[in-house]
């Protein structure tokens, strides 16, 4: 491994760290502090942060991956990303900073759920809780199992440490840095951290493209079409081969943005509602480059390969041979350390999140209600730690069974807590035992309908992503429940000045 790619590297682990050190003499003293960096984020860091815990090695690997295989038509899940993740910036981000202030200044999902319906608050909390820590270990092991593959494919045999294998190591080595970060500084540290990592990330997304098309054996736009033309006449449609089922099972993904928490998390540590707007335009200003390049990666990545015979055996890895074959070392590690900041980025907000639930609604309600705050934030650092942990050992086996439900996750999220988040925002009448059925109803029908196979073949036809069924269950589920009972003292009306 050439001595420039470390380099870059170990800059980047020196940078994330020290930020994690900055943080924790910033913003450390209290819960609040500890779990929502006392909600006095910026518009910058808070659109970036949402964003690049969000995207996760998707970008860089999943979505180029699908791209290089079957063509434009894939850009279709990235197109409902982008207007999923608009309107929630519209229709949640806003009323959750105030709501979740004004409901006894909740510091988590579960806890704004129970303060909002204190008639089902036990319920609420603690399944949602339960969903929360349970889901997000699996998301976090997938997240662990990119690190993992990353080292693997990129550095071969020489990370091997006594009995470990590189995936062993690349795996540890990632949970190692994003818990030193994540453990001392908090929220702040993994909102900066992720500053930065979304920052790098999109760098990333300009330079490879614009290289792979204008670089040593590129040959630009005109050369790249003609080369996919003759790959597949119809490769860089936006409807080839697109059935109706097809392109909404696609779209909809942007469906599960209202229901992630560690996204949506972002959101109640706005400094304030009037900055909303502004994080909203960054961040969606973020995305969209971010997924153009990703994007042009994928297309004109397959482009290259073809015109100069290389021969790459998984198209995921596209990002990861491009970087290695292209690039002077040093920028090789700068591109390294870009996946690294979309993995990390993604582990550090679902391990945060994983142990803000685990503190504040196990410890502090079952186990110690009268915990103090100095308390509170070392039993969040034990808990980030703990899940952290789990998360490793899941992904110890890159083809453990468990991992095959992490694809599920997002669709798991976003019809469980999706219509639940939104209805409770907007809708005064909603009830709390409303609440509690459409969280319920949400979560069983994606168990369901994955279980009865129904996301791969529909009757006798394609499959239909499971978030389609989970999110309309759930929102009827909500809305008949709650006009067939009590919602009365739930709703807090704004106090008039």
């Amino acid at each position: 491994m050439a001595t420039g790619v470390w380099i870059s590297l170990i800059l980047y682990f020196g940078l994330m760290v020290g930020i994690g050190f900055y943080a924790w003499l910033k913003s450390t003293a209290s819960s609040e502090e500890y779990m929502l960096g006392g909600r006095n984020l910026s518009p910058a860091v808070a659109a970036l942060s949402a964003g690049a815990s969000d995207m996760s090695g998707w970008l860089l690997l999943g979505l180029p991956g699908a791209l290089y295989a079957s063509g434009l038509v894939e850009a279709w899940i990235g197109i409902g990303l982008f207007v999923g993740a608009f309107v929630n910036w519209i229709v949640v981000a806003p009323r959750l900073r105030e709501q979740t202030e004004r409901y006894d200044n909740s510091l988590t999902i579960p806890q704004f759920l129970s303060k909002r319906f204190p008639t089902r608050a036990l319920a609420l909390r603690t399944v949602s809780a339960i969903i929360i820590v349970v889901f997000f270990s699996v998301y976090t092991a997938s997240g662990l199992v990119a690190g993992g593959k990353l080292v693997q494919s990129a550095f071969g045999d020489v990370v091997n440490i006594a009995s470990f294998t590189d995936y062993s190591v690349g795996i540890w080595g990632t949970l190692a840095v994003v818990l030193l970060y994540t453990v001392v500084g908090g929220f702040l540290a993994v909102s900066l951290t992720d500053f930065c990592q979304g920052v790098i990330m999109m760098l990333a997304l300009i330079i490879m493209p614009a290289v792979v098309l204008f670089g040593s054996g590129g040959g630009g736009f005109s050369q790249a079409s003609q080369t996919l033309a003759e790959v597949d006449p119809n490769y860089l449609s936006l409807t080839n081969g697109l059935t109706l089922v097809g392109f909404l099972s696609a779209v909809t993904w942007g469906l599960g943005y209202f229901g992630q928490p560690h996204i949506i998390v972002r959101f109640m540590a706005v400094r304030s509602v009037a900055e909303v707007p502004k994080a909203r335009n960054i961040g969606m200003s973020w995305m969209g480059i971010s997924l153009i390049g990703a994007v042009c990666v994928g297309v004109f990545g397959r482009a290259y390969a073809v015109r100069n015979g290389l021969d790459v055996g998984d198209a995921e890895t596209i990002f990861i041979v491009l970087a290695d074959l292209l690039f002077h070392p040093l920028v090789t590690g700068f591109l390294f350390a870009a996946l690294l900041a979309a993995i990390m980025s993604t582990i550090s907000s679902q391990l945060l999140v994983a142990s803000s639930s685990l503190t504040e609604d196990f410890y502090r309600l079952f186990l110690r209600k009268e915990a103090t705050e100095s308390e509170s934030v070392m039993i969040g650092r034990i808990s980030v730690l703990l899940v952290g942990i789990v998360a490793a050992f899941i992904a110890s086996d890159p083809n453990s069974e468990v991992l095959g439900l992490v694809s599920n996750a997002w669709a798991g999220f976003g019809a469980a807590f999706g219509p639940l988040i939104i209805l409770s925002l907007t809708w005064p009448r909603m009830s709390g035992t409303g609440a509690v059925a459409g969280l319920v109803a949400g979560a069983a029908t994606v168990i369901v309908w994955i279980a009865l196979g129904w996301n791969a073949s529909f009757l006798g036809g394609p499959g239909v992503y499971e978030i389609i069924p989970g999110f309309i269950v759930a929102w009827l589920a909500i809305y008949v429940v709650s006009l067939a009972t009590q919602s009365t003292g739930e709703f807090r009306a704004v106090e008039a000045r």
